[in-house]
């Protein structure tokens, strides 16, 4: 399957709010939602993508030949890339009836498990979605993240039973989902945690855990403070705050501020191996990438995954060989303009 056949099958298979545009960039479905869209006037999803756009390479081919290595060490584990599928809630409402997230969840972690990377699986308020995805992560030897939404706190505890279970090797919550309308109407009420909270979910997990919905020193700060072993630089996709920044112009402030003692995956726009070349150049650990994930799975199940993870390596191989820059320890801010 070419990468071209993919979108052709997704545009066949996809419900109609998702154009499965040759580049999803946020500008065909700007406000729609249901659909892939973001808030408001739909302007963060566009300047997500658009950031990446303005960052420049630096190439350079006067180095000594030798492979291309691409390998990225995370919580004991060794993946292929450093780039991993990111959460996506609601499929079916969004992109159509051809799955459900139990059925989205289900191909997704294990096509990516087999790919060398790992997929973030998507929450929601049916109980059987988080039974399902920490089902397929057990299935993949643990290779996945389930990230959990900022519930009450009893509803956290609950879904923390079945993640034990599962023994993945990190956990995530999408912290930045308080933004969520469905959250807000529930009693106890869910959405924002303070540190201390958030402290008392971490203990509990047992195993890295992950905050995403970073978006300022602050934050990323404050979720340090709680003991997490990582943070997301992510605006939800532009899908919880209309108008504020794209993750390419934060991330920078945000790395330099933790200096190394935590991961820091950045999100947002992400669609090429060149566009994970820059944000690792500025700072990021790794990469996050979702909504084209979900064209790969509509468009072909797991050979549609298998199919954008070897564009998206090939892609960022390309682009490390003009470059200079052969290992991901040598991909340094000097590699790209800003």
């Amino acid at each position: 399957m070419t990468y071209q056949e993919l979108l052709e099958s997704a545009r066949k298979n996809i419900g109609n709010t998702c154009k499965v545009c040759p580049v999803c960039n946020g500008i065909v479905c700007r406000n729609h939602i249901p659909g892939p869209g973001a808030k408001g006037t739909g302007d963060v999803a566009i300047r997500n993508y658009d950031a990446w756009q303005d960052i420049r390479i630096n190439m350079d081919t006067i180095y000594k030949q030798k492979p291309v290595n691409t390998e990225f060490k995370l919580f004991g584990k060794v993946f292929r890339y450093p780039f991993f599928a990111g959460p996506v809630g609601a499929v079916q409402l969004h992109y159509g009836d051809n799955y459900d997230d139990i059925a989205y969840n289900r191909v997704l972690v294990s096509a990516c498990a087999k790919a060398g990377i790992a997929a973030f699986t998507g929450d929601g308020t049916n109980p059987d979605v988080m039974k399902a995805a920490t089902k397929a992560i057990a299935e993949s030897g643990g290779v996945g993240v389930p990230t959990v939404k900022p519930w009450n706190l009893d509803t956290i505890k609950e879904k923390m039973a079945l993640i034990r279970a599962a023994k993945p090797f990190a956990v995530a919550m999408d912290i930045d989902a308080a933004g969520l309308p469905f959250l807000q109407n529930l009693d106890p009420p869910a959405g924002s945690k303070s540190v201390e909270e958030l402290a008392d979910v971490i203990k509990a997990c047992g195993v890295p855990f992950v905050i995403k919905g970073i978006m300022t020193v602050q934050g990323a700060l404050k979720a340090k403070e709680a003991g997490a072993s990582a943070v997301i630089v992510s605006n939800h996709g532009g899908r919880v705050l209309d108008q504020c920044p794209s993750t390419a112009e934060v991330l920078q402030d945000i790395v330099d501020a933790v200096a190394g003692s935590m991961t820091v995956f950045v999100d947002g726009g992400i669609r090429s191996g060149v566009d994970i070349f820059k944000a690792l150049a500025v700072g990021a650990d790794a990469v996050l990438i979702a909504r084209p994930f979900v064209t790969a799975v509509y468009g072909g199940a797991e050979a549609g995954v298998e199919c954008y993870i070897k564009k998206l390596a090939g892609e960022l191989e390309d682009t490390m060989r003009m470059t200079g820059a052969l290992t991901l320890g040598e991909i340094t801010r000097e590699k790209v303009r800003l």
